[in-house]
């Protein structure tokens, strides 16, 4: 019998979740929740089983130990059918048949809706509509897909995702390889995805700052366990990004709100070391202001 146990108002929950590649533990006894409704961030240095972990919540990876929940379902005990229907996964990279246009990759989505061999049906056509639309495909629509910017590929395989109109997306560092501007334009429509249609969200980031700014919610692992959890405000702070990464940074808001900041202090190497120990202790702030040049 599927067991039932979940946080109140999860998504996705993982119950002591061992993952082993042969005889080595990536991940250890991690219980987390990704929230319903909501964008969790998971983030960290390389090696510490942040994809890893997104593979098995997206049942592409069987624990060793443990369980991963789905909606409250055993993810294992669920049909491949079942859980299309209700998550879609956007790996680091996908391989792309060749000469497929834009309009066919997104009605792949619709394969879990459909049985065996049964032609799309005017709901399969008008959601494949919708996914192109909302995603602003509609000029792309019958471009093949090799021909694409990265950007707008990445468009189209979210385009595919929000077809299986599945209540959660899951996106493995989705804005690798792509210029700083098809990064912010990835990172925005998912954060309106979840803002207009309530989409939960679960996605591995590099950038801490891009976590920050476009996630409700920072997950940061370190060898394989829970460094530290909370919101952007409270797990964006110089000891817990030195805790984690291993480095000196500062924290200030961003200028136009109250996002919070990572700056490296190694990108400031006249600043002298004693200077930004004495910044970073000032009681009650984690802002580090730097002197102007020529300044008192």
């Amino acid at each position: 019998m599927a067991s039932t146990l979940t946080a109140p108002n999860a998504a996705i929950d993982t119950r002591d979740l061992r993952l082993v590649y042969g005889e080595r533990t990536i991940v250890n006894d991690l219980t987390v929740s990704i929230t319903e409704g909501a964008i969790t961030a998971i983030a960290g240095p390389n090696g510490c089983g942040k994809s890893t972990l997104l593979r098995s919540i997206a049942r592409l990876m069987k624990p060793a130990h443990g369980a991963v929940l789905l909606n409250g379902q055993d993810i294992h005990q669920q049909s491949t059918r079942e859980v299309a229907r209700q998550l879609a996964m956007l790996p680091q990279s996908s391989s792309i048949p060749n000469g497929i246009t834009v309009v066919d990759l997104v009605g792949y989505g619709r394969y879990p809706h459909q049985g065996l061999l049964r032609s799309p049906s005017r709901k399969d056509r008008d959601v494949i509509e919708w996914a192109i639309d909302v995603t602003g495909l509609n000029d792309l629509r019958d471009r093949t897909v090799d021909t694409l910017s990265g950007g707008e590929r990445q468009r189209a395989w979210i385009a595919l995702a929000l077809a299986q109109e599945s209540g959660v997306l899951l996106l493995d560092e989705p804005t690798t390889f792509l210029d700083v501007r098809y990064q912010l334009e990835v990172l925005s429509l998912v954060r309106r995805l979840n803002a207009e249609r309530g989409i939960t969200v679960g996605w591995v980031l590099h950038d801490l700052n891009q976590a920050a700014a476009f996630s409700d919610h920072i997950i940061m692992l370190r060898d394989g366990e829970i460094a530290v959890q909370g919101s952007p405000l409270e797990v964006m702070t110089p000891a817990a990004i030195g805790q984690v990464f291993g480095i000196d940074v500062s924290v200030i808001p961003h200028p136009l709100g109250q996002v919070p900041m990572c700056l490296p202090n190694a990108f400031c190497p006249l600043v002298s070391a004693s200077f930004r120990d004495r910044s970073n202790n000032v009681e009650g702030s984690s802002r580090q202001v730097l002197p102007t040049p020529g300044g008192a």
